[in-house]
C-alpha cells in the first residue's frame, strides 16, 4: 500500500521558517519533519511514498534527488503551488494504481499504531477512515455557573473535541468523491460527501499526536527530540 504525503501548502503560520522552505522540510533535530514522519510508515513496513509537492517544490524535489534512502521508494509529484488539498490528491489518482493508499500531511508526527489502523479500515469497510485524536491542550479550563467560578482544570487534552490528525486510509473509490477544482478542499468537500453517504470511519487514538504549524509547536517537537523523550521516535528515525 503506497503512502501520500500532503506536502505543498504555503505554511503561513510558521512563516519564519517556510519564507525561505516548505514546511514539511523544517527540522526537529538534524532531519526535516517529513522524513521523521515517512519513518513511522516504515516502521510498519511502508516503504511506497508520494509526495504531493507544491510550494517551493524544487527544494523537496532536489533533496531525495541528492539523498537515496535504502529500501525507500520515493516519488515527488508537483500538484501546483495553490491547490487545495482535494485538488492535491486527485491529481495523483493515475499514480496509485486503483489500490487502497494511506495519507497524512507533511506537518504532523504521533505514535499512532499503523497496523491497528488498517485493521479496524478493513473491519468497518468504509471509503476512508480517518484518525481521529485530542489536540494538545494550551489552556486550563474554567467552569462557571452565573458568574461564579466552580471549577479550574489544568491543562488537560481530554477536555478538547477530536480533530482529524491525518494518518488516514482511503479506497480507491474515494476519487469518485472529488471534483476537478483547484480549491476542492479534501476535509470540507470529499469528507462531507462521504458522510453523507454513511461510508466515513474514525479510528480514535488517544495517544500522542503533535502537529507543527506554528513556531511555539516546532520548537515543542525539538524539544521532545533533543531530550531523547520523542513518542514517535523508532529504530529507524
Amino acid at each position: 500500500m503506497k503512502v501520500v504525503i500532503l506536502a505543498g501548502g504555503l505554511g503561513t503560520r510558521l512563516s519564519e521558517e517556510t519564507k525561505l522552505i516548505p514546511k514539511p522540510m523544517v527540522k526537529i533535530g538534524n532531519k526535516p519533519i517529513i522524513l521523521h514522519i515517512m519513518n513511522i510508515y516504515r516502521n510498519f513496513g511502508y516503504n511506497d511514498f508520494i509526495i504531493a509537492s507544491g510550494y517551493k517544490s524544487t527544494i523537496i524535489e532536489k533533496f531525495f534527488l541528492k539523498k537515496k534512502f535504502k529500501g525507500l521508494n520515493i516519488e515527488v509529484i508537483n500538484t501546483g503551488k495553490f491547490s487545495l488539498t482535494g485538488h492535491r490528491v486527485f491529481r495523483l489518482k493515475k499514480y496509485l494504481n486503483k489500490e487502497a493508499f494511506m495519507l497524512t500531511y507533511g506537518d504532523g508526527v504521533s505514535n499512532v499504531n499503523i497496523n491497528k489502523l488498517i485493521k479496524h479500515h478493513k473491519k468497518e469497510r468504509k471509503i476512508a477512515t480517518i484518525t481521529i485524536v485530542r489536540p494538545p491542550a494550551r489552556w486550563g479550563a474554567v467552569k462557571i455557573k452565573n458568574n461564579n467560578v466552580k471549577k479550574f482544570e489544568e491543562k488537560n487534552n481530554k477536555n478538547e473535541g477530536w480533530v482529524n490528525g491525518g494518518f488516514m486510509v482511503f479506497e480507491p473509490d474515494i476519487f469518485k468523491y472529488f471534483n476537478k477544482k483547484i480549491d476542492c478542499i479534501l476535509e470540507r468537500d470529499v469528507f462531507n460527501l462521504l458522510i453523507k453517504k454513511q461510508k466515513l470511519s474514525a479510528y480514535k487514538h488517544k495517544d500522542f499526536w503533535q502537529p507543527m504549524d506554528t513556531l511555539r509547536e516546532k520548537n515543542i517537537l525539538n524539544k521532545m527530540w533533543k531530550s531523547n523523550k520523542a513518542p514517535w521516535k523508532y529504530k529507524n528515525t
